[in-house]
């Protein structure tokens, strides 16, 4: 396994270290247009062709719950908004 961008990344023997990196930049690439990132490629060869597997990386969302609704903050009306950024935060012993 190599790492490319922060991408990991697993190949077979026989295809060269040009052709990941083309490879995983096209790829990269239509990926970012679409607005998504990737956290892992595999490259496998089938004769003279390279076939690409990617996973796409998931992004943690932080969900809240105000009055009872559970929810990501952007998705909260102007008050549950601001209910949520005037809270304090009590630290434990």
């Amino acid at each position: 396994m190599i790492i490319v961008d922060g991408i990991k990344i697993t190949a077979d023997e026989g295809i060269t270290s040009d052709e990941i990196e083309d490879t995983v930049q096209h790829e990269k690439n239509l990926w970012r247009a679409d607005g998504n990132q990737i956290a892992t490629i595999e490259l496998k060869l089938d004769g003279d062709k390279i076939v690409l597997a990617a996973i796409e990386k998931s992004p943690v969302k932080r969900v809240r719950s105000i009055t009872g609704y559970l929810s990501n903050i952007e998705s909260f009306n102007d008050a549950k908004q601001a209910e949520c950024r005037d809270r304090v935060s009590h630290e434990t012993l």
